[in-house]
């Protein structure tokens, strides 16, 4: 019998792949490009202040990666106001008709979380402009729901600082917004390496970012393809169902019988 495929889908779409890559930080376009086909993403997310998405007299990020093959994700990268995150958004609209964003506002530059009393006040801008709107947040269990009731199509706690590698700090935080969510709950920023995504999947996850973890391997290709690996893995380890962990050591074969 053929299993239905493991899909996921945010504001009535629908993706088999559940890892989405960045558009930053690569030596440039074509090798971004060459990551997100290693990566067998569908969605790449795009700083609309940062990556040239209009003037032909520089490299284009559409030249390369395809708006017909992967889904845009316009974001508010470097955004430190909510009125400057709904603009550029309200822009990124008005440029390529982009309805499904990521909102992220920041705070402080030193650590880069999220201003979340800004957050969420653009985001109920946002949902009332007719936004699909995934939020990058902190791992807090009450703001992400706060964020869910405001309208929020996605939860996107970060695992640690942007940039930073450090993995998935607070486990027991994500596994309960993963728990309490009714939208896709993605680990975005901090990812730095296979076993990271591996981890966020297990802890049930729908899908998680990955921008500086490929970008800034010594190998970014070869790290795209492992952390694809990494997510099929940690997405299947959680629809298994783990073993029970116990304190002391349990045979792995009956004791009875024995010789």
């Amino acid at each position: 019998m053929s299993q239905a495929p493991d899909t996921w889908t945010v504001a009535g779409r629908t993706f088999s792949s559940r890892l989405i890559v960045g558009t930053g930080k690569y030596a440039d376009y074509a090798q971004n490009a060459a990551a997100a086909e290693a990566a067998g993403a569908e969605i790449v997310t795009v700083a609309v202040r940062r990556v040239n998405l209009s003037d032909p007299g520089q490299p284009m990020l559409v030249d390369h990666v395809s708006p017909e093959r992967f889904t845009f994700l316009p974001n508010t990268a470097g955004c430190f106001t909510g009125e400057e995150a709904v603009r550029t958004l309200r822009l990124a609209r008005e440029a390529g008709g982009w309805n499904l964003v990521k909102l992220e506002v920041l705070s402080d530059s030193a650590h880069l979380y999220p201003d979340m009393i800004e957050t969420l006040r653009s985001l109920d801008i946002l949902v009332k402009d007719g936004f699909d709107v995934m939020v990058y947040c902190t791992d807090d269990v009450v703001m992400a729901k706060r964020l869910e009731e405001a309208g929020a199509a996605a939860i996107m706690p970060a695992a640690s600082p942007i940039g930073s590698g450090l993995g998935i700090q607070n486990r027991v935080n994500i596994r309960l917004i993963v728990e309490q969510a009714k939208v896709p709950v993605l680990v975005d920023a901090g990812v730095g390496t296979a076993s990271d995504a591996t981890i966020a999947m297990e802890l049930g996850c729908d899908a998680l970012i990955a921008n500086t973890a490929i970008a800034g391997a010594k190998d970014p290709i070869l790290m795209a393809s492992a952390m694809k690996h990494a997510v099929i893995a940690g997405r299947e380890a959680y629809l298994a169902g783990r073993m029970p962990k116990r304190m002391y050591a349990s045979a792995s074969s009956p004791l009875s019988g024995l010789i």
